[in-house]
């Protein structure tokens, strides 16, 4: 039994680190510099230079590894990237590579041929499987979450029904394909707080705004409920927002339908309250990052 991720272990790792390393070495960085960036020691760096260490020449060969680590190497020894910049740039490259029949998966597969042959209803590495999407919605909300979690201020914006970010699939057709938090996100003393681990068909509400505005045009595939402020509203209408009206004591899929047929553009939904009904805003956007961000900038 291997797993896709002893691929990268034990082939994609070694072979991007010894074509990094002999970048950085034709950039002008010492052994010891090149063992600090890739968070090595000198003696792994000198096995690399010597060609002691076991490559993958299809890896060496791919055109997207080969651009990355030339562009990485140059920002690296510029200073314009951060080794921290570097990883996430690496890790995005490899999960392109995972997906589909793209190199990591083939590699995979000729390593297991039986992976291929599996007579089951996904292949593990179709981008398209239902239990992969999942999971990517899945981790793009758990990023946001972090986000959120990680912003001081963000308790601020949080209204007193709670916050809840939520996500859902590209073919979304009700609240359970839509993940989000249990429970909601709260302040607790000043911290926002999630208190579960997101899950699909957990939120009715903000998931039911987002749907409704998407059977009616809207290219977004996330949202986020947060306190109504005006000054609020106005810092996103300067930061490029377009923003739409709804009432929420109606219909809520008709009154946002009504909203977005009068902004197709709008990417911020709001409603300024009622008798028993609290004002919000909606933040819309492509995925949960992206609207976790777009918060952010409010603190």
């Amino acid at each position: 039994m291997q797993f896709v991720e002893e691929i990268v272990v034990d082939e994609f790792l070694p072979t991007v680190r010894s074509m990094l390393a002999g970048e950085l070495r034709e950039q002008g960085f010492t052994q010891s510099d090149v063992a600090e960036v890739l968070g090595i020691s000198q003696s792994a760096v000198s096995k690399y230079a010597h060609g002691d260490v076991a490559t993958n020449d299809r890896i060496e060969r791919d055109e997207r590894v080969v651009s990355l680590v030339e562009e990485l190497a140059e920002g690296l020894a510029a200073g314009d990237v951060t080794p921290v910049q570097a990883l996430i740039e690496i890790e995005v490259l490899i999960r392109t590579l995972e997906g589909g029949s793209d190199l990591l998966a083939d590699l995979h597969e000729d390593a297991v041929p039986e992976l291929a042959d599996y007579d089951a209803s996904f292949r593990v590495h179709d981008p398209e499987s239902a239990l992969r999407t999942s999971e990517r919605v899945l981790s793009s909300l758990r990023g946001g979450l972090r986000l959120l979690e990680n912003a001081s201020g963000f308790a601020t914006l949080i209204p007193a029904v709670g916050s809840n970010l939520v996500a859902c699939t590209p073919d979304a057709s009700d609240v359970e394909d839509v993940a989000g938090v249990p429970g909601r996100i709260f302040d607790v003393k000043g911290k926002a707080t999630v208190p579960a681990d997101p899950e699909f068909g957990v939120s009715e509400h903000v998931a039911t705004v987002l749907l409704a505005a998407r059977r009616h045009g809207a290219d977004v595939s996330a949202a986020l409920n947060i306190a109504y402020d005006e000054s609020t509203l106005a810092t996103l209408e300067e930061r490029g927002h377009v923003t739409a009206e709804f009432d929420e004591s109606d219909d809520i899929v008709s009154s946002v339908s009504a909203a977005i047929e009068s902004e197709p553009d709008a990417t911020v939904l709001y409603q300024t309250g009622g008798m028993g009904i609290e004002p919000l805003i909606y933040v819309l956007g492509p995925d949960a990052e992206s609207v976790a961000d777009a918060a952010r900038a409010l603190i």
